[in-house]
């Protein structure tokens, strides 16, 4: 029987994925993920690296909340890379009036590397596209932005509620 449900939750079985959402989710975002990473590897970004410095782009300059609502991303992990991009080189902190708020900016490397790596991401974007057709991306992503809308108010209604849970593990 555990061999039964290994296969089940790891979708091996016919070459079907897992039946939960969350692992499935996972699992194909695991993949695509590396797709782009190939792609981008001549540029000396990652796909995570590159979706910052894109929305930093295109906002301008943009603050560590601006960034957290853009890209769905914890502070802690957006933290993270922040700092990693701002000791290469490519991200600034720039001056906002009010000092407790954290604005970050390209740099002309940030801008270049930008610009190296669009076309590549490009690549990614349409080799994928190619593959699944834009059509069914445009359904996909529709689906998914009602997935991240239902899931979004659930965790907001999950906190209101103060349930407890599992003491997470660090």
């Amino acid at each position: 029987m555990s061999r039964q449900i290994t296969r089940l939750t790891t979708g091996q079985t016919r070459g079907r994925l897992s039946p939960c959402v969350c692992n499935t989710l996972r699992m194909v975002s695991r993949v695509v993920t590396q797709l782009y990473d190939d792609c981008l590897r001549p540029s000396g970004l990652r796909v995570t690296q590159f979706s910052i410095l894109a929305t930093v782009a295109r906002l301008g300059e943009a603050s560590l909340k601006q960034l957290e609502h853009e890209l769905a991303i914890d502070q802690t992990t957006l933290t993270r890379s922040l700092t990693l991009l701002e000791r290469a080189g490519v991200l600034e902190r720039g001056s906002h009036p009010d000092g407790r708020i954290k604005a970050m900016r390209l740099t002309s490397k940030g801008r270049r590397a930008v610009e190296v790596a669009r076309p590549l991401w490009a690549q990614a974007q349409g080799k994928v596209l190619r593959e699944l057709g834009t059509k069914a991306w445009a359904d996909a992503q529709r689906r998914l932005t009602r997935l991240h809308h239902v899931a979004v108010k659930k965790r907001e209604l999950g906190r209101e509620g103060k349930r407890p849970g599992l003491p997470r593990s660090g």
